[in-house]
């Protein structure tokens, strides 16, 4: 199949929630139409960012159709589908498409820790259930497995799994990626501190956290890397560096959320077992996005 055009610039979303924990659909359709105004060339439903473990079935499938609305056609609205179950990730994978997606981020399984066998089969069987695009996402530091380079080769044979969200800090890695599998296997950098590393290794863009508040900046950042422009990309990347950390001072997607409602796009606080920032983790918050002119 032709290798779709996510982009360069896709954006992790959060979920926002309302005061009392419910899933604030009109806010969540908001924030895609903020985030493509400011520079995101795809949106990532129901990601790990998006809290997609503590969502119901019901909710993602209502968050597939608002965010399609909101942005479909506009920009690439990818769902998080993945999961540690592959036969809950098929039916998944199926309310997604019925929903008018335009792809798919499947994560490794986390907590039953499969071998290489194991992920290649679930990967595949979850490709053959489906049409749609797939990005694999690479997080071993999250889901305690990593993709080994054998099964990624493998993977990448499959028509439909067309590229993966590398998370794995490991450059070594990205490099053997985009040496051995096929120069359409789309790689994006699963951190915003590795994009341009990842780019400069044959990457394409990044599945961005920091697009949220910063999304022009970033896709000038990485456009400017295309073009040859390294100087300036570097300078854009320093520049933003203090923001890549603070997003993560504790564990992903408290502090972005927290920056959000900071700068006035109101997302609600993060559901338990996650906690929100403390007053602590907040200021630290606060000193870097007035430093950056962003409150």
């Amino acid at each position: 199949m032709a290798r779709l055009n996510f982009g360069r610039l896709l954006t992790a979303m959060v979920t926002p929630m309302t005061d009392q924990g419910a899933v604030d659909f009109q806010a969540a359709a908001a924030l895609a139409e903020k985030l493509v105004a400011t520079g995101s060339d795809g949106i990532v439903v129901s990601g790990t960012t998006g809290e997609s473990p503590t969502l119901s079935t019901e909710e993602k499938e209502e968050l597939f159709h608002v965010v399609v609305e909101a942005v479909g056609g506009k920009v690439s609205v990818v769902a998080g589908t993945g999961s540690y179950n592959t036969q809950a990730s098929i039916q998944l994978t199926d309310i997604a498409q019925r929903a008018g997606v335009d792809g798919l981020l499947l994560v490794t399984p986390y907590y039953n820790k499969p071998p290489q066998e194991g992920l290649y089969q679930h990967f595949r069987a979850i490709a053959q259930s489906t049409s749609l695009p797939i990005l694999l996402y690479n997080i071993p530091g999250r889901t305690n497995v990593n993709i080994e380079l054998n099964t990624m080769v493998r993977l990448a044979e499959i028509e439909n799994i067309v590229g993966v969200k590398e998370a794995s800090g490991n450059l070594n890695q990205v490099a053997a990626i985009r040496s051995l599998c096929p120069s359409n296997f789309l790689i994006y950098s699963g951190d915003d501190s590795l994009t341009l590393p990842t780019m400069s290794l044959g990457g394409v863009g990044v599945i961005s956290v920091a697009a949220h508040l910063v999304g022009r900046r970033l896709k000038e950042m990485i456009e400017a890397f295309a073009q040859g422009k390294v100087e300036l990309a570097e300078e854009i990347n320093s520049e933003l560096m203090p923001l890549f950390k603070a997003l993560f001072l504790t564990t992903n997607p408290i502090p972005v959320k927290a920056a959000l409602n900071m700068v006035g796009q109101q997302v609600g606080g993060v559901r338990l077992p996650l906690v929100d920032a403390t007053e602590d983790e907040k200021k630290q918050l606060r000193g870097t996005l007035e430093q950056l002119g962003l409150a």
